[in-house]
């Protein structure tokens, strides 16, 4: 008899951080127990989470069957991709090569888009002062990003030489793309991308988990 396969953890809120978490673990079929973090009750401050998440941040997961057998805690939406990639085996290429492509753009979304994309949302809806320079910067930012992206899938359906988890990890912030102060029609290329991202049954499942959850205007990450 097999050895029964003991569920992962999620600690989410339904965020584009939290999505990464939430659409890698539904397009792998890697069973899991979803923990919210409610962030607009500061929940992620708990001293119980910080003991899995010291940054105060979702996404976390603990997957009781770790690395030689025994439980690991995982924070960064990024490290959470990468561990699920190699422990299901699934987008994340084994050849070297590709494997550093999806390596680049993974740290291009972690590192640039989303921080970029995130300050723009901030300053256009939630900051109490509207300051215009900074909704500017942010703003154009988050445009001359897009353009990388739509330069990157010029003739091409993913971000590296196939789906991977550079796609899973872009997909929530370029979804938010009007309250980022972006026009689609500009970017064609990164707008078919979006329209086969959300065609993805795995992507629309971890989309829609707790959606009901979310401010109207999208929840400040």
């Amino acid at each position: 008899m097999s050895k029964k396969t003991a569920m992962i953890d999620l600690y989410y809120w339904p965020t584009p951080n939290g999505w990464k978490a939430s659409i890698m673990l539904e397009e792998c079929g890697i069973p899991y127990n979803l923990h919210y973090i409610d962030i607009l009750m500061d929940e992620q401050f708990a001293p119980e989470f910080l003991q899995i998440s010291p940054n105060n941040r979702i996404p976390a997961i603990i997957d009781p069957q770790g690395p030689g057998g025994g439980p690991v805690s995982i924070f960064e939406s990024g490290a959470i991709l990468i561990y699920l990639a190699q422990k299901s085996g699934k987008f994340y290429p084994e050849d070297e090569r590709k494997r550093i492509k999806v390596n680049e753009w993974l740290f291009w979304q972690v590192g640039g888009l989303g921080p970029m994309a995130g300050q723009a949302h901030h300053f256009r809806f939630f900051a109490r002062e509207k300051i215009p320079y900074a909704i500017a910067r942010y703003t154009d930012e988050t445009e001359r990003l897009y353009n990388v992206m739509d330069t990157q899938l010029e003739g091409r359906d993913w971000l590296a030489d196939e789906f991977s988890i550079a796609d899973i990890a872009s997909v929530g912030w370029v979804s938010a793309y009007e309250r980022q102060g972006q026009d689609m029609e500009q970017h064609p290329n990164l707008k078919n991308w979006l329209e086969r991202m959300l065609a993805r049954p795995g992507v629309q499942r971890g989309m829609k988990l707790g959606i009901e959850k979310r401010k109207p205007a999208g929840g400040d990450e």
